[in-house]
């Protein structure tokens, strides 16, 4: 007993299954990425994504204030505040937020995991 002959046709099948099988996974992983959402004065100052290390500096009213993205984690590495509140809460655990309330700015950690799927 010998097996069938591929076609062309059979092969191009198997093509568009492994293209749409890659353009899936490449989708789902860009969802699962966590997000930084900066705000100044409320508004939406920029977004930004945990993949990449950078620093996000923000002009508020008394001064430069600087979120350091690294490693996949978000903290405020600077800021003119008195007290330094938000600056000594460190890491942002996902789902979570430092406001440096004298300088109005804010920093949401919007990286969502698996929480609700066996809900």
């Amino acid at each position: 007993m010998t097996l069938p002959v591929p076609r062309p046709g059979d092969w191009l099948v198997l093509a568009a299954g492994l293209a749409l099988i890659v353009g899936l996974w490449l989708r789902q992983a860009d969802s699962l990425e966590g997000r930084v959402v900066v705000r100044l004065d409320g508004q939406v100052f920029q977004e930004a994504g945990l993949r990449l290390n950078r620093v996000i500096e923000v002009p508020g009213p008394l001064g430069i204030s600087r979120i350091e993205i690294r490693d996949g984690r978000v903290r405020v590495a600077e800021d003119p505040g008195p007290h330094q509140l938000c600056v000594r809460q460190g890491w942002i655990p996902p789902g979570g937020a430092a406001v440096c309330l004298p300088n109005r700015v804010s920093v949401e950690n919007a990286a969502t995991g698996y929480d609700t799927l066996n809900y």
